[in-house]
């Protein structure tokens, strides 16, 4: 069996609760993060969408600090969470005025699990050294770990400049393209060392080197991972909207965490307008789950569809079933634990609709166009159900609640079904008092 490389040793480090990296016995899962797009100042907003990416499984969420208005936010913002019973460790996002905003709200300084730097715009010259060197001395002073966070789009141009220079002087100079992959890769290890003589802590360090590019991601972080043992942040920055934005991010990263490399990921992408910001994570999620490196939720294999499966009405169910496991986990996930792993099957015709319904923990077989409106179900490989009629949606989604029930935990029945199945190896129709829909 192929299966991934092991996980690249690092160092542990801890933001908030929430354990990033490892080794041997002691690796933390791979942990997924989002960013809010909320204006910071706006303390109701920004709870809102902090405790919607967190609902929706983001374990660690970032929030943009860039005024003095969204630092002082930001503990009040912290206070309205734990009010929520929301304990998801924020991450404040510092360009250019991070020192100053630090030094001036020591509040927001306290209320953050981690503080994240990008180096490229920190001051230029002497400057530089010395704002940098602020944020770590306050970040020492709280004990908070440091992201430092190296962006392909703000770069430290002197540090390139210096690089280009020495490139220039090689008998067989790099690439400009390669010079700037190394910039990358050299600015994080530079600011990581530069960070620990200030004072701070190997295991308070976490490093990204994002850029927008796929070849370029799997090359940069290829070449960081071999030349540090710090947690590495995994992200194709600027990913782009819709399914560009989810094949680029899904394609680079899935070739880094198959080697090992990775110990958070979010997947930037751009949202539709007014369209929900939760889908960067549940992409990033199903990334991770079908890599078989985590288990967030149960995913509904279904089938993509053809001429023998005409009606809206399988679409229909897939989708929400779907929906519906989502909206069920946050309760499932306390109650039922191991329910994550559950395999879900809604198929659309009788080609292959059986086989993959006995292959999930329970699945359904719908009758394709113009067959017999019926539709066995199929729990842990044995036919026990066969539905008919117009809620065999409905019907499915008790039957669903009744396995979780029945299989990942001892809680009340969710649904009369269950209390009805018949023995194992046997099946039986539902009778539905209404007209049979045709498919």
């Amino acid at each position: 069996m192929f299966l991934p490389q092991p996980r690249r040793v690092t160092q542990q480090v801890q933001i908030g609760h929430v354990r990033v990296g490892g080794a041997g016995g002691n690796f933390a899962p791979i942990v997924v993060q989002s960013m809010t797009n909320t204006d910071t100042a706006d303390i109701q907003g920004t709870i809102d969408q902090v405790f919607a990416l967190a609902n929706a499984g983001s374990e660690v969420v970032r929030i943009t600090v860039n005024s003095p208005e969204a630092a002082a936010a930001v503990a009040a913002i912290r206070d309205g969470l734990d009010r929520l019973h929301c304990n998801v460790p924020l991450v404040g996002d510092f360009h250019f005025n991070g020192h100053k905003l630090l030094r001036d709200y020591p509040e927001c300084a306290k209320a953050l699990a981690k503080y994240r730097i990008n180096p490229g715009n920190v001051g230029r010259g002497d400057k530089h050294d010395t704002q940098f060197a602020q944020m770590i001395e306050i970040a020492c002073r709280e004990q908070k770990p440091v992201r430092i966070g190296v962006n392909w789009g703000s770069l430290d141009q002197e540090l390139l400049g210096r690089l280009m220079d020495a490139n220039a002087a090689l008998a067989q100079p790099k690439s400009a393209q390669q010079v700037m992959r190394d910039a990358l890769v050299v600015s994080a290890l530079e600011s990581a060392a530069l960070a620990e003589d200030v004072g701070l802590a190997s295991d308070k360090i976490i490093l990204s080197c994002k850029v927008s590019d796929v070849q370029d991601l799997v090359a940069v972080y290829s070449d960081l991972a071999a030349r540090c043992n710090y947690p590495l942040h995994l992200g194709l920055t600027e990913a782009g909207m819709g399914s560009k934005g989810i094949v680029a991010s899904t394609a680079a990263m899935a070739i880094l965490l198959q080697q090992g490399i990775g110990d958070t990921i979010r997947v930037s992408l751009t949202p539709e307008p007014g369209g929900d910001r939760t889908k960067e994570v549940i992409v990033a999620q199903e990334m991770l789950q079908t890599m078989g490196l985590r288990s967030f939720t149960p995913l509904v294999t279904a089938c993509p569809g053809c001429g023998r499966t005409t009606s809206t009405f399988f679409q229909e169910l897939a989708a929400k079933t779907q929906s519906y496991l989502r909206a069920q986990m946050p309760v499932w996930r306390e109650h039922h634990p191991g329910v994550e792993t559950m395999s879900v099957a809604v198929m659309g015709c009788v080609v292959n609709g059986p086989g993959e319904s006995k292959m999930a923990n329970i699945g359904i077989s719908l009758p394709g166009t113009g067959e017999l409106p019926v539709a066995p179900v199929y729990e842990d490989g044995k036919k026990t159900v066969t539905l008919k009629g117009d809620r065999i949606a409905e019907e499915f989604q008790a039957m669903l609640d009744a396995y979780v029930q029945r299989t990942y935990g001892n809680g009340s029945l969710g649904s009369s079904v269950e209390a009805d199945q018949p023995p194992s190896g046997t099946s039986r129709v539902i009778p539905i008092r209404v007209q049979a829909k045709r498919f």
